[in-house]
C-alpha cells in the first residue's frame, strides 16, 4: 500500500458548476493531509472522504487539516479560507493552521480573522468547549524554493505564468514514495517543464482548444496568457513524461471529457485522466 494518496477535493473554476467544487487538492501522507488551495466547499469535500460520511479514507479527520498551500490569490482558490480556518477548529483542531502562500496571504488572514472575530469570541467564551489555539493561523508569505519540510514531505514552490499575477505558484511535493506536481493556474512556462520531470503525478489545469478557437479576440488573448490548452499540455507532457497526468480546473466550454482527452491524444500517448471531484489516486 502506498503511503501517499492524492484526493481531488474540487476540480472546478470560477464558474459555479454544482458538479465541480472550487479548486482544491489534498495530498495525504499516512494520516497527515496537506491541502493545495481552498476553493468553495473545501472542508465538506474533505469530510465526504471520511468514514463518518461514507468515504474510504479512515486516516482522515477534519481536525487534521492543519497545513495548506495557496497557489495564487484569485477568489476561486481562496473563497473557502474561512471554512478551512474555522470548521476544523470547531471539529477539534487544537493547534494553529499553517498556511503558505504568495504575498497577500498574511493580509487576507488578518482580515478574515477580523471578520469572524465575534464568532471566535462566542465560541471561546460562551457555552461551547472550544480551545484557544485551533482558530489561530500562522500565515507564511513564500518565495521560490523549499517552503516546507517535515518527516513526511518536502514541498518546493516555483513561479508560474498566470497572466499578470507577479507571484503565482505551482508546487512539487516529494513524499517517501511519490512525487506530485500541481500546476496551479498557468500558461505554459519553463518552470512547469523543469519541476514536472520525474513526477509520478502531474496535476495540471487545461482548456478545450476547439472551443477556445470560437471565442472572440478579447477572450482568446486573456486565456492564452492565463491558462494552458490541450495541445500545449501535450507538448509539456511529451517533454516531461510524468507517469500520470490528472486534469483539473478544466475549462470545458461545452465540450466533454472525451473531447479533452482526444485533443491531447493527438500528440501525446501517455496516461491522462480528466479529474472529477472526490477522486483518489
Amino acid at each position: 500500500m502506498s503511503r501517499t494518496k492524492v484526493a481531488l477535493l474540487g476540480t472546478g473554476n470560477p464558474n459555479p458548476d454544482p458538479k465541480h467544487a472550487g479548486p482544491s487538492v489534498m495530498i495525504l501522507v499516512d494520516d497527515q493531509p496537506y491541502l493545495v488551495d481552498f476553493g468553495a466547499g473545501v472542508v465538506r469535500q474533505a469530510a465526504a472522504l471520511t468514514r463518518r460520511y461514507g468515504g474510504e479514507l479512515e486516516e482522515l479527520e477534519i481536525k487534521n487539516l492543519t497545513v495548506a498551500f495557496l497557489t495564487h490569490m484569485h477568489s476561486d482558490h481562496t473563497i473557502g479560507y474561512p471554512d478551512l480556518i474555522l470548521t476544523p477548529w470547531v471539529m477539534g483542531r487544537d493547534k494553529p493552521l499553517e498556511v503558505f502562500g504568495p504575498d497577500g496571504i498574511q493580509e487576507m488572514t488578518k482580515n478574515t480573522l477580523k471578520a469572524y472575530r465575534d464568532d471566535i469570541k462566542y465560541r471561546l467564551y460562551g457555552l461551547e468547549p472550544a480551545n484557544n489555539q485551533g482558530w489561530r493561523v500562522n500565515a507564511h508569505e513564500i518565495s521560490e524554493g523549499l517552503v516546507y519540510e517535515d518527516e513526511k514531505v518536502k514541498v518546493e514552490a516555483f513561479l508560474v505564468k498566470h497572466g499578470t499575477w507577479p507571484n503565482a505558484y505551482g508546487y512539487r511535493f516529494t513524499t517517501p514514495d511519490k512525487t506530485i506536481v500541481i500546476s496551479g493556474d498557468t500558461a505554459p512556462c519553463e518552470n512547469i517543464v523543469k519541476f514536472s520531470h520525474g513526477a509520478d503525478i502531474l496535476i495540471h489545469e487545461v482548456y478545450f482548444k476547439k472551443a477556445f478557437d470560437k471565442k472572440d479576440e478579447f477572450w482568446q488573448k486573456y486565456h492564452a496568457i492565463n491558462h494552458t490548452s490541450t495541445y500545449e499540455l501535450a507538448i509539456i507532457a511529451k517533454e516531461t513524461q510524468p507517469k500520470l497526468i490528472v486534469l483539473y480546473h478544466t475549462l470545458f466550454w461545452g465540450g466533454s471529457g472525451e473531447d479533452i482527452l482526444e485533443e491531447i491524444a493527438k500528440s501525446y500517448d501517455g496516461q491522462v485522466v480528466v479529474g472529477n471531484d472526490l477522486q483518489i489516486f
